[in-house]
C-alpha cells in the first residue's frame, strides 16, 4: 500500500466558486422564436417552452442580470415566446441580424454594462446561436454556462455535437431545473422559498408533481418552512 505523504486538504462549509448565485452572471436568452422552434428536433417543443419559461421565472425571481435578444424577429422568426416575455414584461429585446450575439455591438454594449464576468447562454439554435457567443466569450476571458435542456437544434446530433464543442472549449453544461435550484441553493432562504418551489411546482415536471403532492398531503416543506 503507497501512502500519500500529502495531508487531505481543510474542508469549510462554503460553495465552490463555480456555483452560480443570482448576482454573479448574466443570463443571455438567445432567438427562442416561432421559427426557429419550428425546426427545433432535439427537443420536443412543449419541453423547450416549458424549460425556457422555467429559466426566465427563476432569472426574474431571483433579480438576475438578463439580456433578451432575437433574430429578425419583424421579417423572419417571429417574437420571442411569451413564457419568456411574460417573465420580464418591460424588459427590451435586442433584434439582431448576425447569428452570432457575440458579433452584435448592441448586445456587446449591453454585456459590458452589466460587467460580470459569469456568461450563462440558452437558445436556439444551439449548433449556431449558442456555440457562437460562447465560443467568443471564452476567448474573451468570460466564464461560460450553457443551459442545455433550454437549447435546442435541428437534430440530437446536431445538439449534442455543439454542447461537446462547447465543454471542450471550457463551457459548462446545465439543466434548466439545475439552473433554478442552484440560484436558491438553501431551503433556509426564507426570502425566495415559496418561490422556487412556486416555479418548481409548475414547471418542475416530476420533481414539481412530488412538491405538490407533498404540500398538499403532508403539508411537508423543506428546510422547515
Amino acid at each position: 500500500m503507497i501512502i500519500s505523504s500529502k495531508t487531505a486538504p481543510k474542508a469549510t462549509a462554503t460553495a465552490g466558486s463555480a456555483l452560480l448565485t443570482p448576482d454573479d452572471h448574466t443570463l443571455i436568452m438567445i432567438d427562442h422564436q416561432s421559427q426557429m422552434a419550428f425546426a427545433t428536433k432535439s427537443i420536443d417543443p412543449v419541453q423547450l417552452r416549458n424549460n425556457a419559461g422555467l429559466v426566465a421565472e427563476a432569472a426574474a425571481g431571483f433579480n438576475v442580470s438578463t439580456i433578451l435578444t432575437t433574430v429578425a424577429e419583424k421579417t423572419f422568426s417571429g417574437p420571442m415566446f411569451s413564457e419568456i416575455k411574460d417573465a420580464f414584461p418591460t424588459a427590451p429585446v435586442i433584434d439582431r441580424t448576425s447569428m452570432n450575439s457575440w458579433e452584435d455591438q448592441n448586445v456587446i454594449d449591453a454585456v459590458n454594462r452589466i460587467g460580470k464576468r459569469k456568461i450563462v447562454l440558452a437558445g436556439l439554435w444551439t449548433g449556431v446561436c449558442i456555440v457562437g457567443p460562447a465560443l467568443s466569450a471564452l476567448e474573451q476571458g468570460f466564464d461560460v454556462y450553457v443551459i442545455a435542456d433550454a437549447s435546442g437544434d435541428v437534430s440530437e446530433e446536431a445538439h449534442q455535437r455543439a454542447m461537446e464543442r462547447m465543454v471542450q472549449a471550457g463551457a459548462h453544461p446545465m439543466t434548466s431545473l439545475q439552473y433554478l435550484l442552484e440560484l436558491q441553493r438553501d431551503w433556509a432562504r426564507t426570502e425566495t422559498y415559496s418561490m422556487t418551489t412556486g416555479i418548481a411546482s409548475r414547471l418542475g415536471g416530476a420533481y414539481g408533481l412530488g412538491i405538490i403532492y407533498a404540500k398538499n398531503m403532508f403539508g411537508a416543506s423543506e428546510g422547515g418552512h
